[in-house]
């Protein structure tokens, strides 16, 4: 619907300086309610002329009608709506009665469920789709084809989430995410733990014995290394972009002597058959992935949370021990560190007139630590590590991914 204006027929073209006047000087919820009115009138009219209308205190009791609104609201020459094909107010489905707008038909919408668009590496079938799902039920999933892509697909609102991994717990960290946290601003928003269950796939017919190479994410390969070795499996490893990839590229150019190690659901999605099931090393194989948002959120005390910091200092690790130690006597744990090269300063000079120059590299030092943003016990940690830090920045304070697991026999759910 809408929203009247001083050019609406629905105006008497003799006051429309009055009417506009007089909708400024009405409050915001009258206003509201006169709409919803309005709509719910326009709408069911042919119901109701054949009904009484009682009269609405301080309203309007028949804004459709010829009479008495335009009486008691003066300037509201209100002039009837005639029911024909060629009127663009009443459309062709006004004989159905629906509901007039409420406060919540204004509000914006969820930030969880279907009208969420959630950016996430890969194609359809990744584990990154996976994680997308269950931290954003029913959402629409977006595929990007690079890590960089789906940051800038969040900043540049196309989409509104993006689920990225950060760590794997047979692989370690992924880098290239840790790099781009620090050169996007996005913010972590929540976290999100998900069981990685590989398999190797390949086309239907295709035997194990035939295979001559492997494909998948660097991380695939890696985290199911010693399992390929004791399938006797002597084919060579090649890295792609994702597993779900992998499988993908098999598909589409027919490969019969090349497998993938990816999901069930991949399989399912390309059409392969699985070779092997739960190839990876460990049963307890899982991958965190951290929710970006283009706005924080505001952090709680009411569950456990955890926050995630980037600094460095201009003399290197030398003070690291002083920055750990603004944590231990708080008694504040750390779940993650990790060193990254400062590309800013990568290399630092130092000359001693005795033994000659030093060369130290120089490094960002990523840090999560179970704690909320809005603990005193936080606040003041960081206060403290500020003056150690000739740079200090928080990548977000979030809820913890709490839900319970166990190794699963297949993630393709």
């Amino acid at each position: 619907m809408k929203a009247v204006s001083s050019s609406s027929p629905m105006l008497g073209a003799s006051q429309p300086a009055t009417a506009t006047a007089l909708m400024v000087r009405s409050g915001r919820s009258e206003w509201q309610s006169s709409c919803a009115i309005l709509t719910s009138k326009v709408i069911s009219q042919e119901q109701s002329e054949s009904l009484p209308v009682p009269p609405i205190p301080g309203g309007f009791d028949h804004l459709n009608g010829h009479n008495s609104a335009a009486a008691r609201v003066p300037g509201m020459n209100l002039v009837p709506i005639e029911k024909s094909d060629s009127n663009p107010l009443v459309p062709q489905h006004c004989h159905q009665p629906q509901k007039p707008l409420t406060m919540t038909d204004l509000s914006p919408a969820p930030m969880h469920g279907s009208n969420l668009r959630v950016a996430y590496q890969g194609v359809p079938g990744a584990y990154s789709e996976a994680a997308a799902g269950k931290a954003y039920p029913y959402c629409q999933a977006i595929p990007c084809d690079q890590f960089e892509v789906a940051f800038q697909a969040v900043e540049l609102w196309i989409s509104d989430r993006a689920v990225l991994p950060v760590e794997n717990s047979l692989g370690g960290s992924i880098h290239r995410n840790y790099d781009l946290l620090l050169r996007h601003r996005l913010h972590i928003v929540g976290e999100v733990q998900l069981p990685v269950h590989h398999c190797l796939l390949a086309l239907p017919g295709v035997r194990k014995e035939f295979l001559t190479r492997v494909i998948s994410h660097p991380q695939g390969l890696a985290q199911c290394e010693h399992t390929l070795t004791k399938l006797g499996l002597n084919v060579a490893r090649e890295a792609v972009d994702d597993t779900a990839g992998a499988a993908e590229f098999i598909a589409a150019n027919n490969l019969r002597d090349t497998a993938a190690i990816a999901s069930a659901r991949a399989a399912d999605i390309y059409g392969l058959e699985i070779l092997e099931d739960g190839i990876q090393d460990d049963a307890s194989n899982v991958t965190r992935f951290v929710m970006l948002a283009r706005e924080p959120i505001i952090p709680r005390t009411d569950r456990p949370f955890k926050t995630s910091i980037v600094f460095a200092h201009e003399k290197g690790t030398s003070v690291l021990f002083k920055v750990l130690s603004a944590f231990a006597f708080r008694d504040i744990s750390l779940t993650k560190i990790e060193s990254r090269p400062n590309h800013n300063r990568p290399i630092r000079l130092v000359d001693d007139a005795n033994v000659g120059t030093a060369k130290h590299f120089e490094y960002m030092f990523y840090v999560d630590f179970e704690a909320s943003m809005a603990e005193a016990r936080a606040q003041n940690a960081l206060a403290e590590v500020q003056e150690f830090t000739s740079f200090l920045r928080v990548l977000g304070s979030y809820p913890m991914d709490m839900t319970p697991w166990s190794p699963s026999s297949s993630t393709s759910s």
